[in-house]
């Protein structure tokens, strides 16, 4: 058969268009992928499977038959990458369908990759075996046993990474490689003949390919799991409780984590990512509650987590204190109310004190007593304690009035002593005179501090009886009915003299007004003229009996 080269160029332009339309497909993908092996971390593991076109370029020696390129076959691989850039890598071809040939190979040998956003270009260095057969004919009839020889292979290719099913696929646009076959078929038989040709053959060839690429593993292991915590909230005071929540990140969904706490204040429960801390037997001071979460016990697997928190020293209450009324009478009372409060609603008792009085109560409410207090100020303190002994004092002040002074003692009349009844002795005091000073009497006695004036009136159309020597005139009756009343009161009802002052007034009437003046108490004497009693003298109010004559 006559080698036709023309034939193996046009397949290669073939070739070239389809890798120009998949690398031009690349601009298509816009969003880098993390996963992919061009991206951030590349596989471990690559499985190829594809088309595969053999374009031999060979001779079968002596004879000079040539090889006919093979069209149809299939090719498979596998690479192992040891780290981002380099691997080994096993490959496996199929040709069985050439027009005077076909060829077998298996090759292995060390690939070189350079990952790059969105593609992967590989290069690659086989040694391995082909098993080649032909040429072959039927007219003149012979043909060439399969027979293994050894094979080298050198040559590279491109991967667009499918955004698709996590980057698990690529696209291999193209691998193009060189490929050199020694084949040795025994001694040499000239056609025409039936039979085996015999000969050697040194081929070169072509082989160009593309499919599919299956990703496996990657070459960075997962990124380690973190984990933080948090509590809520921060400080407390002794029995609150805290929460406490612990943030995973990058677990593995396809795993279970598990989650144990611990604290050095107070009680920590939870088997979750979160947790409860009860403070009740924490002293105050400042604590660490540590999370831990694993899924796994390989490095990366596990992580730790801390967070901080306060118990706070309970706070003493606050209290404040008011008084209503703050002024009161002496003995009167007032009401005493305290404010008391606990920061953290602590149970409180209250109770009282005060300076003067007496206060009571034992809750928000007191009452404080006057009585006995002397007027001034009072100082009221109230006081309230919680639970834990805490204590606090607030006062508040209650005015005291001085009691008001008594009334200013003022005289007061008591009963006239009327002369008009006995025409000859005007000035005497008679019966019914006497029952009204009898009352006068009565009241002098039961205030003994008092005084009474006697003040006697007389009528300016009445005449006294002349004294002897000379006449006498109204004023010296008046006199003699203000010293008469007074003489009765003392000799008859026994009062001191002293107590007693006459007077004579302005008024017109046969008449001798009382007027009771207690201690303190000012007789206004206006229209008032003191009786001389040197010169006025009483007169008895029964006259002696007229001597009889011889």
């Amino acid at each position: 058969m006559v080698y036709r080269p023309f034939r193996t160029i046009s397949r290669f332009l073939l070739a070239a268009s389809a890798v120009g339309l998949g690398v031009g497909s690349v601009n298509a993908q816009t969003t880098p992928s993390t996963a992919a092996p061009g991206g951030i971390n590349p596989s471990r593991v690559d499985v190829f499977l594809g088309y595969s076109y053999f374009g031999a370029h060979g001779q079968l020696k002596p004879q000079g038959i040539a090889y006919s390129s093979i069209n149809v076959g299939g090719i498979g691989s596998g690479a192992y990458y040891m780290n981002k850039y380099a691997g080994g890598e096993i490959v496996g071809s199929v040709h069985p369908d050439g027009k005077n040939d076909g060829f077998y190979s298996i090759s292995a040998g060390p690939i070189f990759r350079a990952p790059m956003q969105n593609f992967t270009l590989f290069a690659h260095g086989l040694v391995g075996g082909g098993r080649l057969g032909g040429p072959n004919s039927e007219n003149p009839i012979y043909h060439n046993p399969y027979r293994w020889g050894p094979t080298l292979t050198a040559g590279g290719g491109m991967d667009y990474d499918l955004p698709f099913f996590d980057n698990r696929f690529s696209l291999r646009l193209f691998q193009a490689d060189y490929r050199w076959i020694h084949t040795n078929y025994g001694p040499a038989v000239n056609p025409p003949t039936f039979g085996a040709l015999g000969g050697r053959t040194n081929m070169s060839a072509a082989e160009l390919s593309t499919g599919i690429v299956t990703h496996f593993g990657h070459i960075i292991p997962p990124p380690p799991v973190t984990y933080s915590c948090a509590v809520s909230p921060t400080t407390v005071f002794p029995g609150d409780p805290i929460t406490v929540t612990g943030t995973a990140a990058n677990l593995n969904p396809k795993k279970t984590a598990s989650y144990t706490w611990s604290a050095d204040g107070g009680t920590i429960s939870g088997t979750g990512s979160t947790a409860n801390i009860d403070t009740k037997t924490a002293a105050p001071g400042t604590y660490t509650a540590k999370g831990h979460v694993s899924e796994g016990v390989k490095p990366g697997q596990m992580a730790d987590c801390t967070a901080s928190y306060t118990v706070k020293q309970f706070e003493p209450p606050t209290i404040s204190c008011s008084a209503s009324p703050s002024t009161v009478a002496p003995g009167d009372s007032s009401t005493i109310t305290a404010t008391g409060a606990s920061p953290q609603n602590r149970p409180l008792t209250y109770s009282y004190s005060a300076s003067a009085g007496s206060v009571s109560g034992n809750g928000p409410s007191g009452t404080l007593s006057t009585a006995g207090a002397a007027p001034g100020t009072i100082t009221v303190t109230c006081n309230v304690v919680d639970d834990k002994g805490q204590t606090a004092s607030s006062t508040t002040t209650v005015t005291v009035n001085a009691p008001p002074p008594p009334p200013a003692p003022t005289t007061s009349a008591l009963c006239s002593v009327s002369f008009e009844r006995d025409a000859k002795r005007p000035a005497r005091v008679d019966n019914e005179g006497k029952a009204c000073l009898d009352d006068v009497a009565l009241k002098l006695q039961s205030a003994s501090d008092a005084k009474l004036a006697v003040v006697g009136n007389s009528t300016g159309e009445e005449k006294a009886p002349p004294k002897k020597g000379r006449k006498k005139t109204v004023a010296d009756l008046a006199g003699e009915r203000a010293v008469n009343t007074k003489d009765y009161l003392v000799t008859e009802k026994g009062i001191d003299a002293s107590r007693i002052s006459a007077y004579t007034g302005s008024e017109d009437g046969k008449t001798v007004t009382t007027t009771l003046v207690p201690a303190g108490a000012t007789l206004s004497t206006t229209g008032l003229t003191p009786v001389d009693e040197s010169a006025v003298k009483a007169v008895p109010r029964t006259p002696p009996a007229k001597k009889r004559r011889k």
